[in-house]
């Protein structure tokens, strides 16, 4: 099987794991349980779940306690893109190649079908408590969760990333744009990492090896997202291209160029792989679809 059969067949699996834990649309509240689902179906990679089942197996996980986790995560970074895509924040129509949340169902329910997701994803990662796995394990799960997709993590990022744009502060020096792209990105591939890492067990000295691993993968992918904002095309990207520059907003690109760009991307990608070869088990996929990340062209 070559890799890319096997990151398929494992992005197939995500996707059955998240379907068994979405809402159901045939009783009230339906219309914000389909518009939620909506956002959910809307199709995308599932890194995050992705990560985090590979993570939880490299370790020696054995059981279905992850597969909430999977789902979990997953809600977490789609509320996210909902609320991103809202007119109080990016304004954005399309995603994926089809109209936004807010766009299909309204201002009203793109709101609260973010917050419902978000909300939604906690009910499902405590499903881990009824399976049978050391609830400490769990309590450290959803702990981690909540710390790096709360305001210390993917929504301080946003929030600092937001409020610049709202006071038209567009310049920003490299500690600035680092800040957000480590707590904005970053910190959800941090998540399903370390996640993984604790619900199979692992000591703290290689959940934090996990964390880094997604602390230098994680802004290897914003980065890369800021060289496809220059070099992609919105056919590939399923959305708008050149906003960075027609915002005048500093990236990695307008800071150091696009091949200097490139080559941090390349340097914390290689870092990444580094690390995993620290950890105990086979970690020959997720080496793989580290560098994946890395060359992506969506």
């Amino acid at each position: 099987m070559t890799f890319n059969e096997n990151l398929e067949k494992r992005r197939i699996h995500a996707e059955e794991i998240i379907s068994q834990y979405l809402p159901k649309e045939d009783a009230v509240p339906g219309k914000l349980a389909e518009a939620m689902n909506y956002s959910m179906l809307a199709g995308g990679k599932r890194i995050r779940p992705i990560l985090l089942e590979e993570a939880y197996h490299m370790l020696g996980g054995t059981g279905n306690c992850a597969e909430p986790f999977m789902a979990a995560i997953e809600m977490i970074h789609t509320s996210s893109l909902v609320h991103d895509d809202l007119p109080a924040i990016d304004n954005d129509l399309s995603r994926r190649g089809r109209p936004t949340t807010h766009a299909a169902y309204g201002h009203a329910l793109g709101v609260l079908s973010g917050d419902a997701l978000l909300n939604y994803a906690y009910e499902t990662a405590l499903k881990a408590f009824t399976m049978d796995v050391d609830s400490e394990r769990v309590l450290q799960a959803v702990s981690v969760l909540a710390a790096k997709t709360g305001m210390y993590g993917m929504l301080g990022g946003q929030s600092v990333d937001v409020e610049n744009e709202k006071n038209r502060i567009y310049s920003l020096d490299k500690e600035s744009l680092d800040y957000i792209y480590l707590n904005k990105t970053a910190a959800l591939l941090e998540a399903p990492l370390m996640v993984g890492a604790i619900l199979a067990g692992a000591d703290e000295e290689q959940i934090a090896c996990m964390e880094q691993i997604g602390r230098s993968a994680g802004l290897a992918f914003q980065i890369e997202d800021d060289i496809l904002d220059v070099t992609g095309t919105e056919e590939e990207l399923g959305k708008p291209i050149g906003s960075d520059e027609k915002n005048d907003k500093t990236t990695y690109v307008t800071l150091m160029g696009i091949e200097q760009a490139k080559e941090e991307v390349f340097r914390l990608t290689e870092d990444a792989v580094a690390r995993v070869r620290q950890l105990p088990g086979d970690g020959t996929f997720l080496e793989g679809f580290l560098r994946s990340l890395s060359v992506r062209t969506k």
